[in-house]
């Protein structure tokens, strides 16, 4: 695998993430440790990303 199909499906993941994240609040009484796990994940994910861009 290249870096940049790496980089590539990070991206994807984050932005799934961030759907998922997004579809979580919207919903009344949603879990708010499952909510910082999926935004913690997302960070890691960012990290990792401008890690390899750069």
């Amino acid at each position: 695998m290249t870096v940049a199909s790496h980089v590539h499906e990070l991206r994807r993941k984050h932005q799934a993430l961030s759907e998922q994240a997004e579809s979580m609040q919207r919903r009344p009484g949603h879990d708010e440790l499952d909510l910082a796990r999926i935004k913690k994940e997302k960070l890691r994910l960012k990290e990792e990303i401008g890690r390899l861009s750069h």
